[in-house]
């Protein structure tokens, strides 16, 4: 099911959370609501969900006008950061919970949990309680449970954030499949943006209650729409055009600063056409690749990354004269992006 928000403001007090927020998500899509705090992320989820209302503008599902429907009319599963099970519900209590408030037949109800409990992979848990849960099983529970009544949008809050990183990666892989599987249009709120490239169809960048960038995880992060997507997307080094590093290329025009992400950056240990010195301060070992840390001869410092084959095979030391030349770089100003070693414009 297609959602269509239009013209949407929200405001708190003197707190602008959403300003003249447009977008179309479309039917069976997984979009990442992605930004800061204090974005507005959270509060257009709450929006589409109708636990808050907009000031101003609607909200479209499926060609309907949901902006006045209570939130038990629209049909949505909605999934909270820290599960909101119950506590005192076995595990198939709590995924039936919906379905009973909907007075559906018992026989129907049994059916439909333990096809979820297949799905969500806990086939043998229904009967324990909440408590005797790990977090990531709890959250596959109250996703089940959103899941039960078939609703037509499911709509998750932060789902992963209450839990450690090696679980997170776990679920963000299970969301995924389990999307493909039930193919319905899911939005997720994140502040994560290695989760969002992970897991998204579309991505909706937002910032101070505006929406920055809509685009595909590659789209977002290298054609980055502003200096703000480039910044909050992926690493990135902000270098003055007058830097040694820059200055090599000798454009006619250049803005005030460049931005070159890290992996774009080519370290050697010999000079070549093109390169700059460069001395290592640091080395730091991220496992499959590896973070070098540079001083520039004018003091600037960057950031490079190389994949862990290389520099095993370069073999750099702390303290060590390099020659570095940046394969590509962005604008500061507009983030045009900047090919080749002589960083030309882009045709």
């Amino acid at each position: 099911m297609s959602i269509i928000i239009q013209n949407v403001s929200k405001q708190f007090g003197n707190f602008q959370a959403l300003h003249n927020i447009n977008l179309e998500i479309k039917t069976g899509t997984l979009v990442a609501l992605l930004g800061p705090s204090g974005s507005g992320k959270s509060t257009l989820l709450r929006t589409i969900a109708g636990l808050e209302a907009p000031d101003i503008g609607n909200i479209i599902i499926n060609g309907q006008n949901t902006t006045h429907l209570d939130v038990r009319q629209r049909n949505i599963g909605f999934v909270f950061q820290h599960y909101a099970l119950f506590k005192h519900l076995t595990v198939r209590q709590n995924i039936a919970f919906g379905l009973e408030i909907r007075k559906h037949s018992p026989v129907h109800i049994k059916h439909r949990v333990e096809e979820l409990l297949a799905l969500i992979q806990l086939e043998g848990l229904g009967n324990r309680y909440p408590g005797q849960l790990s977090g990531g099983q709890r959250q596959r529970v109250a996703l089940a449970r959103a899941l039960a009544v078939q609703p037509e949008v499911l709509l998750l809050d932060e789902p992963f954030g209450a839990l450690d990183a090696k679980v997170r990666q776990e679920l963000r892989t299970w969301l995924r499949h389990l999307h493909d599987e039930v193919h319905i249009t899911s939005v997720f709120v994140t502040h994560d943006q290695e989760e969002a490239m992970a897991v998204a169809d579309e991505i909706v960048v937002m910032n101070q209650g505006k929406i920055e960038q809509v685009g595909t995880p590659a789209d977002i992060y290298d054609r980055p729409a502003t200096p703000f997507v480039m910044n909050f997307i992926g690493a990135v080094n902000v270098v003055p055009a007058h830097a040694s590093i820059v200055a090599e290329h000798a454009l006619e025009t250049l803005p005030a600063h460049l931005f070159i992400r890290p992996h774009d950056i080519e370290v050697l240990p010999f000079a070549a056409s093109g390169t700059t010195t460069a001395y290592i301060k640091r080395i730091i070992h991220l496992g499959w690749e590896v973070q070098v840390d540079l001083i520039l001869a004018d003091q600037h410092q960057i950031v490079a990354h190389l994949p862990r084959e290389q520099f095993t095979q370069l073999n750099f030391k702390k303290g060590q004269q390099v020659f570095i030349k940046s394969k590509r770089g962005y604008r500061g100003d507009t983030c045009e992006l900047l090919l080749d070693n002589r960083l030309s414009r882009k045709a």
